[in-house]
């Protein structure tokens, strides 16, 4: 019988110890997510900004999104002749917490500085790729519509 307690107490114990921290994880709240848009292609541009504005009001603002451009997609965010409508619409992003990263590399493969750029892009020093990389190794989810 004694061996029956035992085992009795140490079963509780456990159940107790495991329902405290559950109960405690969920005290702390949820999570906010973290997402990394990929974009790469020139025609995907609206509707990734389309897709990332979504995100923002499906999540009530609650998640950090990082845009990593590279490639031909990165020329339509030169501030020179870029539409209204999506210089707007980035804009907007941007102050909803978009933090949009360009490709050193394509950066300088296609002679365009930081300056030429709308406003609010940093540079991905070690290009976008690597950028995409360090960002799912930081628990970003990876999105490439």
């Amino acid at each position: 019988m004694r061996r029956r307690d035992m085992f009795r107490a140490v079963l509780a114990g456990t159940g107790t110890f495991l329902g405290l921290r559950v109960m405690r994880a969920a005290a702390t709240g949820p999570t906010r997510l973290k997402v990394a848009y990929h974009l790469s292609d020139l025609d995907k541009v609206n509707f990734v900004l389309g897709n990332i504005k979504n995100h923002y009001e499906g999540t009530g603002g609650k998640v950090d999104i990082v845009l990593v451009v590279h490639g031909p997609a990165l020329g339509a965010f030169k501030s020179k002749g870029i539409s209204a409508a999506v210089s707007g619409r980035f804009a907007g992003l941007v102050q909803q917490g978009l933090e949009p990263q360009a490709c050193a590399n394509t950066m300088h493969g296609m002679d365009i500085s930081l300056a030429d750029l709308l406003e609010g892009f940093h540079a991905a020093d070690k290009g976008g790729v690597v950028k995409l990389a360090e960002l799912q190794s930081q628990g970003y989810a990876y999105l490439r519509p």
